[in-house]
């Protein structure tokens, strides 16, 4: 069984949330899109920590990517995922937010 991603709540409100989330080594996210109900959804990611070997975000399209550590895209429009974790952990900075 893998570890379980921890994902604090740092805020979070009807259009705007922010988490820190800590993907374990071995972890990996299959592609999907994240569907909300009404509105545009886009995510901020920064990643904090990068594994030494895996971990590797794709998405279908961004609408901005930072030296592989900073990503702005619509997780409710375009597929994107995440690549095992082989060695090390991955810690991204998530922010949110509902148009």
């Amino acid at each position: 069984m893998l570890a379980r991603v921890r994902n604090k709540v740092l805020f979070t409100s009807k259009r705007v949330s922010a988490y820190l989330v800590t993907y374990p080594n071995q972890h990996k996210v299959m592609n999907h899109i994240d569907p909300v109900p009404n509105g545009r959804y886009y995510k901020f990611n920064i990643v904090l920590k990068q594994p030494k070997i895996g971990g590797v975000f794709h998405c279908q399209k961004c609408i901005m990517n930072f030296f592989g550590r900073i990503y702005l895209f619509r997780p409710d429009k375009y597929e994107h995922s995440v690549t095992r974790i082989e060695q090390g952990k991955r810690v991204l900075l998530s922010l949110s937010l509902i148009i």
